[in-house]
């Protein structure tokens, strides 16, 4: 659960900084980069693309995180 938070943490610190130029503020960031990585992980399961090692699910969570805060900017407008 642990490394978990640490990967949300570190996927949403850089999806911040990719998608605004700056974080949401640290708990958001973790919510965002936990949400990005089931995202990811249905985004590469519908791909065929298998994810190993923790540099791995760190890239299917930025990914995931990426598109989800590109959904949500397009729905606000």
């Amino acid at each position: 659960m642990i490394w978990s938070l640490l990967i949300g943490l570190i996927a949403g610190w850089i999806t911040g900084h990719l998608m605004r130029g700056e974080g949401y503020g640290v708990v958001f960031d973790v919510v965002l980069g936990l949400l990005g990585a089931i995202v990811g992980r249905w985004i590469f399961e519908a791909l065929g693309i298998v994810v190993f090692g923790g540099l791995g699910y760190l890239i299917m969570s930025v990914i995931g995180a990426v598109v989800l805060v590109t959904i949500v900017h397009a729905i606000k407008g």
